[in-house]
């Protein structure tokens, strides 16, 4: 065996840590016991590099229930019913094994949202990945999609949305994330907490086995180095079983639902180790742990093994003794296995025992697990502002916004986005839109809408203000809807926190987010920091997403989508701002990125969501696209191919490349009829909302100005087979 300090180090422990874990306990640790603090003090489990930083985020609100710090946050929808919503990400398991990666990712996130007592009812995935024409990256798409399809699938939740962004920043250290909304009754709510002395931890699901030892918990806690020596690490990606987790959801909500658990934990990073501790931690009590009570699938695992495994499809209840009989009876009739594994005790330590009287293998202050782990204010430098170079006019306009068309429905194909019959917008859209209806809540009309975004041209230009803009277009993406933004959720994916640009990367994103959220009044109920998103020493552009949720008053007639009608008017709500900074069509067209980037107005971007709900909401509009990724350009041509009917337009500008392209933000095409348009237009100008005419939709031909004049036919070819064409190399 190591010495101590080649162990520790080897555990991923410094010799500060190592000497901080030496001063808790009063002596040396042995090997458990290290095991123990390495994955519970690792990045992944502590947020040991941004939880100073994550506290400037506002997360109260009217509707909040359950903020930051639980499995996930919880907002009240109305008519007695509440909304757990929780983002994870599963980076660097997914590039090392995408399959199993993503899939595992999947299954983390039901998990979070059921341990509060919620039944998931939707899955969004945002994904990044390298350009496709390098053969390993087609490799890791196609394994990615795969897992988040099967496992949703089979485990019978819709995914109903997502992104899909193809950038050679993640060519090396893709990006999965996962985003999961589930609803309950509010009489369900529970929390991860083992509360009661003498009550039991009952680790209920799937078996533990050898598989995920040190998976999130070490692998999203480093970088990658060779190729070769990530396929070593393939074993620590964890292996997921969507039927054992759907009798697992089944159990386990029945068991909250007969009032037989005090508290429920869900196992994801670090295992039974983070389970017993957190909730121990959160009730300020102990708990003895038996190693040898944990049904095992392997034979011979060393205790280290059994405690630390992130194998799937497991969660811990905490229960009376006098419950344990109908926990057990009702467990085995969702044919799930059940052991007792630990006893709450008031000593306020963690003990791992081999048998109840056997001897005792680790003895820790549980709070020290989770509490005591380091907090480091790291070094931050700002980066270097790149300035955009001096880019000539298109000489092909028509020719260029065909090459920023690209239809994800190759990926969305691959989902069932219909399970549960919730979903009346389908993926695509500015935002999905559920029914909020699910076995065991009350009968409503109300609605819920979703949207993921993230901008890594905008963030990597200036992280505050980019970040700032990404929380704008997603509450403008889901008021298009005709929904109120009433919570966000974020994934913080950024490069190594060692290199001190990237810890100012990550400190300025959270203040630009900070600050469009109190602006915004979206409180921030949960997220996942995601670092060491780096490839030899490369790390990626600062990609922090955020999901929001919206909420729909009356759900009685399906919001208008990404289309165009016949004899429309086309209207564009805001002001365009003739600049290309971060733009996609400088990053894709001329290989250029840099700033600055076009100005946001924070408040007039709250009249803009409150303005563009109430159209939404009373009917008056046909089609609407919020206007982003690609300009204005973009956003009439995707609604074109989507609903196969063209357009004549004359920008208000009067055209040119910087107006046609440019992603300056709060702007909204909309289409309406010409009655409905004459009342959008009094409206608009009520409200302080600038508005202009663009023109009218019909016919077969997009035409804008004198820049571009395209076909229907041809952007919706362009549109659906920019994917499907890239992928055509990996079938040969």
């Amino acid at each position: 065996m190591p010495t101590g300090e080649a162990l520790h180090r080897a555990l991923g422990l410094t010799d500060a840590e190592a000497a901080a874990i030496e001063g808790i306990l009063g002596r040396s640790p042995n090997h458990l016991e290290l095991a123990m603090y390495s994955v519970m003090w690792s990045e992944h489990c502590s947020y040991k590099s941004s939880r100073i930083h994550l506290k400037r985020l506002p997360s109260e609100g009217a509707q909040v229930l359950v903020g930051p710090g639980e499995g996930a946050g919880v907002i009240d929808a109305g008519d007695g019913i509440a909304a757990a919503i929780r983002i994870e990400s599963h980076n660097h398991p997914s590039f090392v094994e995408p399959y199993q990666g993503a899939a595992t990712g999947v299954g983390g996130i039901l998990r979070d949202i059921f341990s509060m007592g919620a039944r998931p009812i939707a899955i969004m995935d945002p994904l990044r990945f390298g350009v496709l024409d390098d053969p390993h990256m087609r490799w890791v798409f196609e394994g990615v999609i795969d897992g988040v399809s099967s496992y949703g699938n089979s485990v019978g939740v819709p995914t109903v949305g997502g992104e899909v962004v193809f950038d050679s920043t993640y060519q090396g250290n893709p990006l999965v994330n996962v985003f999961c909304l589930g609803v309950m009754p509010k009489d369900r709510l529970v929390l991860g907490r083992a509360s009661g002395e003498g009550n039991l931890a009952v680790l209920i699901g799937s078996s533990t086995g050898r598989d995920g030892i040190g998976g999130v918990s070490v692998l999203a806690s480093a970088g990658f180095g060779d190729s070769e020596a990530e396929q070593a690490k393939r074993p620590s990606v964890q292996v997921g079983d969507p039927f054992e987790e759907k009798r697992l959801i089944e159990a386990c909500l029945e068991l909250l639902d007969q009032g037989l658990a005090v508290g429920v934990q869900d196992l994801g990073g670090a295992g039974i180790i983070c389970a017993t501790s957190e909730t121990a931690s959160k009730a300020g009590s102990g708990m003895d742990v038996d190693v040898s009570a944990v049904h095992l699938r392997e034979p011979g695992m060393e205790p280290f093994e059994v405690m630390t495994s992130e194998s799937q499809e497991r969660m811990l209840a905490i229960v009376t003794p006098g419950d344990l009989d109908r926990v057990v009876e009702l467990c085995a009739r969702w044919e799930v296995a059940a052991s007792v594994i630990g006893r709450v005790t008031s000593t306020g330590r963690l003990r791992v025992v081999d048998g109840w009287d056997g001897e005792v293998l680790a003895d820790v202050p549980a709070q020290s697990l989770e509490e005591d782990a380091p907090r480091y204010e790291r070094p931050m430098r700002a980066a270097p502002a790149v300035d955009l170079p001096a880019l000539p006019e298109s000489t092909d306009p028509s020719r260029d916004l065909l090459r920023l068309l690209a239809d994800p429905a190759w990926v969305y194909r691959q989902y069932d986005h219909q399970l549960f019959l919730n979903t009346v917008e389908t993926p695509g859209a500015d935002a999905a839109v559920l029914r909020l209806k699910a076995p065991g809540i009350p009968v409503t009309s109300r609605g819920l809408a979703l949207s993921s975004d993230g901008n890594n041209r905008w963030c990597a230009v200036d992280p505050r203000h980019g970040t700032a803009m990404v929380v704008a277009e997603s509450a403008l993406n889901v008021a298009c809807t005709g929904a109120r933004p009433v919570a966000l959720v974020n994934c913080l994916n950024f490069g190594n926190p060692e290199h001190p640009e990237v810890m100012w990367q990550l400190s300025e994103a959270i203040d630009g987010m900070s600050e469009a959220c109190r602006v915004l009044d979206i409180p921030v109920v949960g997220g996942n920091v995601s670092l060491y998103n780096e490839t030899r020493g490369t790390d990626i552009d600062p990609t922090p997403v955020v999901a929001v949720l919206g909420l729909i008053d009356s759900l009685d007639r399906r919001p208008p989508s990404v289309r165009l009608v016949e004899n429309g008017r086309l209207l564009l709500l805001g002001t365009t701002q003739p600049n290309l900074g971060g733009s996609r069509w400088a990053a894709e067209v001329h290989a250029a990125k840099g700033g600055p980037l076009p100005q946001l107005d924070l408040v007039a971007h709250v009249d803009l969501l409150e303005l563009v709900q109430r159209l939404v909401a009373d009917d008056l509009v046909a089609g609407i696209h919020d206007v982003s990724d690609g300009g204005v350009g973009v956003a009439l041509a995707e609604m074109a191919v989507r609903s196969g009917v063209g357009f004549r337009v004359v920008l208000p500008g009067g055209g040119g490349t910087a107006e046609l392209f440019s992603e300056s933000p709060s702007r909204v095409v909309i289409c309406a009829d010409p009655e409905p348009a004459q009342e959008i237009f009094r409206r608009s100008e009520a409200a302080g909302v600038p508005v202009a005419f663009l023109g009218g939709s019909g016919g077969d031909r997009m035409v804008i100005g004198d820049l571009v004049d395209v076909s229907v036919a041809d952007a919706t070819t362009a549109w659906h087979d920019a994917i499907p064409s890239a992928l055509t190399p990996a079938t040969h």
